[in-house]
């Protein structure tokens, strides 16, 4: 039971954001790339530790956004083709995230997470997890006219996508991690009546999506018993700002019907709605409260952080609850609009609530010898 998680990404330093470009244009080696992105990841694993969470990322610190693992090792899809969403803030300041386009047929090149994992475990004192894209996400990257040379129908195109996926769970459990968690914002898509729409217009059914989505999900983490699995769902999150809004009630049969032990769960502010919906979460399940927010840098306060665990506790039991922040910091490589300081000062609160509402974790033995 992890009392204090993180959801995933961490912010990016400037220096590898600018020894990723120069790796792109070929003008640094594979080699020296990847002792940046090791020094990136080492430090990442310091900032968790010394914040004191119970459970480490490597920060997707090798990945250009949260879903970029799956575009670069998976032949196949057009990088920045894809249907452009547009993201805001409170401000109704808007910027347009261009996502990929599946144009040929998938082809994995080289495992998703296994270099992360590996390189995690070698260096972390600490429990490690690994995130994971849904197909549910990836399911976005699929357009009727620019896919159908490859796959004239999307079934096609995920069950391709389902069988990577489960190859590479598959993987990570062989490799020894017990924790994996899946990313779908693209879920909560489904809540916001002008992305339904843009899903329509796709090729994409979004009501069909959510079951087929739900088959999918339980399709890819399969049955492994001693593994963890969460699921992380959130209203985007890009440079600070959203793309979606609404509470969970219309797809709660995600918590009846799939078989994730954690949901993770966006809960900052008014646009995730009240706790309500959590009472339809099972009764063997961990619900983790993303009470704190990755996209603001103004620090919560541990009052009303555990006022709220106090009012979710109405409708999930307190010992079924956990503490994490919404969302990663850098779900892409620009970075919320926090600082390095904002970042360990909320990875600490969270850590700080949690030990003050649950108490001390037990002792972890270190995951490498």
């Amino acid at each position: 039971m992890f009392r204090s998680d993180v959801v995933g990404s961490l912010l990016r330093p400037e220096y590898l954001k600018e020894a990723r470009e120069q790796h792109d244009s070929k003008t640094l080696s594979d080699a020296e790339f990847k002792r940046v992105e090791d020094r990136a990841v080492d430090e990442a694993i310091e900032t968790q530790t010394r914040a004191g969470v119970e459970v480490v990322t490597d920060g997707e610190m090798r990945r250009y956004a949260f879903f970029g693992h799956l575009i670069d090792a998976v032949e196949g899809f057009d990088k920045f083709g894809g249907w452009a969403i547009p993201f805001r803030n409170e401000k109704g300041e808007e910027l347009v995230l261009p996502r990929p386009v599946v144009v040929s047929k998938l082809r994995r090149k080289r495992p998703l997470c296994a270099e992360e994992f590996t390189y995690l475990r070698a260096r972390a004192n600490l429990p490690g997890k690994t995130t994971m894209i849904s197909a549910q996400q990836a399911a976005a990257y699929y357009d009727k006219k620019k896919s159908a040379g490859a796959y004239p129908k999307i079934d096609a195109y995920l069950a391709d996508l389902v069988d990577i996926l489960r190859d590479e769970v598959q993987e990570l459990i062989r490799l020894g991690c017990t924790y994996i968690q899946i990313d779908s914002p693209q879920y909560t898509a489904l809540l916001d009546p002008k992305l339904r729409e843009g899903y329509r217009q796709r090729g994409n059914d979004p009501d069909r999506l959510l079951d087929l989505s739900i088959e999918m999900d339980n399709a890819v983490i399969g049955d492994h018993s001693g593994i963890i699995f969460g699921l992380h769902l959130c209203r985007g999150n890009n440079q600070s700002k959203f793309y979606a809004a609404g509470d969970y009630g219309p797809i709660t049969k995600i918590f009846r019907n799939t078989r994730f032990h954690r949901f993770l769960l966006e809960y900052d502010d008014e646009r995730s709605g009240g706790f309500e919906p959590l009472k339809q979460v099972p009764e063997e399940r961990i619900v983790v409260l993303g009470l704190v927010s990755s996209k603001r840098a103004a620090l919560e306060s541990k009052d009303e952080l555990k006022h709220r665990i106090d009012s979710a506790a109405a409708f999930v039991p307190l010992e079924r609850l956990a503490l994490s922040p919404q969302c990663g910091f850098a779900s892409t490589m620009e970075g919320n609009q926090v600082t390095v300081a904002d970042q360990e000062a909320k990875l600490r609160l969270v850590a700080e609530t949690a030990r003050e509402v649950w108490g001390k974790p037990a002792p972890v033995v270190p995951t490498h010898a």
